[in-house]
């Protein structure tokens, strides 16, 4: 019971706290203080206590996306070690699950933008297909080499790496750098995407959810602070010297290391912010280039094992 209690906690908590993390970190960047750390909450709240606002041309798919998108990234992180060790929920090849789980929540955002009938609105889902198309092919190739290394097919053991030898190092080092730019495309922090702003060449994810409003798009910042949260865990997993073992401890470590995240994402978005748009799917080819370089060193240390 206490670990299920622990989990729910997280759940609420750390999504915000990440995010509060990440908007102190961008204003001390710029030379302001910043807002409190849990402002996003507050802003939620707020969200939640006013009535949306549905034009004429919509279906219910517009209104129906932000909850497919909350409810998919939850489901989700089910199977996510959160804390460096089990998950929630685990089975055979679950990270397939997640994968799909969250490319069904963007797939709903995608068509509440297009179901707007606004030519803005469809740029960014034009945008968000077009890099979603490049990145998810990185995040099965990633996984798909971490169970090859670890001869595992359960998320919290894949993650759980042995640094063995010099290619098991490499394979991880390289998975660390792939997954770090997947979180980013997969919780809508991409460099280029400035979220302090609403300039047409820098908005990819800001602009698909402007005609949200209330509840709604609440939901929607509930779900993108959900998938940060289970994107970090992830590679605080990697990073994680305890990984694969239970205990206060290994969880303590790993939360702390998604601050960490937080910190190194908020401090990339300051440092870069507005990368120029054709610079994009380079920047998502390096994790793609990262991946297939583990690929290959993981087939290397198979031939080696022979």
């Amino acid at each position: 019971m206490i670990r299920y209690l622990a989990h729910l906690v997280a759940f609420l908590v750390m999504p915000f706290v990440l995010i509060g993390i990440m908007n102190r970190t961008k204003s001390l960047w710029s030379g302001r203080k910043g807002p409190p750390l849990l402002q996003s909450a507050w802003d939620v709240l707020r969200l939640f206590r006013k009535s949306p606002v549905y034009s004429r041309v919509t279906t219910p798919i517009f209104q129906l996306a932000p909850l497919v998108g909350l409810v998919t990234a939850a489901a989700a992180a089910l199977v996510v070690p959160i804390f460096g060790s089990a998950s929630l929920l685990g089975f055979r090849l679950d990270f397939v699950w997640m994968a799909y789980l969250w490319g069904l929540g963007r797939v709903a955002l995608v068509l509440a933008a297009f179901d707007t009938g606004s030519s803005f609105g469809g740029m960014g889902a034009a945008r968000e297909a077009t890099f979603s198309t490049l990145v998810e092919p990185t995040l099965f190739l990633i996984l798909g080499t971490l169970t090859l290394v670890t001869g595992k097919q359960r998320l919290h053991e894949v993650l759980a790496v042995p640094l063995t030898d010099g290619s098991a190092v490499a394979v991880w080092t390289l998975s660390v750098v792939a997954l770090l730019i997947v979180l980013q495309v997969e919780a809508s922090r991409m460099p280029v995407d400035d979220p302090t702003t609403h300039l047409e060449l820098t908005m990819i994810h800001e602009v698909m959810v402007l005609d949200h409003s209330g509840p709604d798009l609440g939901l929607i910042q509930l779900g993108a602070g959900l998938r940060f949260f289970t994107g970090s865990a992830m590679v605080a997993t990697l990073l994680n010297p305890g990984r694969g073992t239970s205990g206060w401890l290994t969880a303590a470590v790993n939360l702390a290391l998604c601050v960490l995240i937080a910190v190194g994402v908020g401090t990339l978005e300051s440092l870069i912010a507005r990368f120029k748009l054709r610079a994009v799917p380079q920047y998502i080819a390096v994790a793609m280039a990262a991946a297939t370089v583990a690929l290959l060193a993981t087939a290397w240390r198979a031939v080696e094992a022979r």
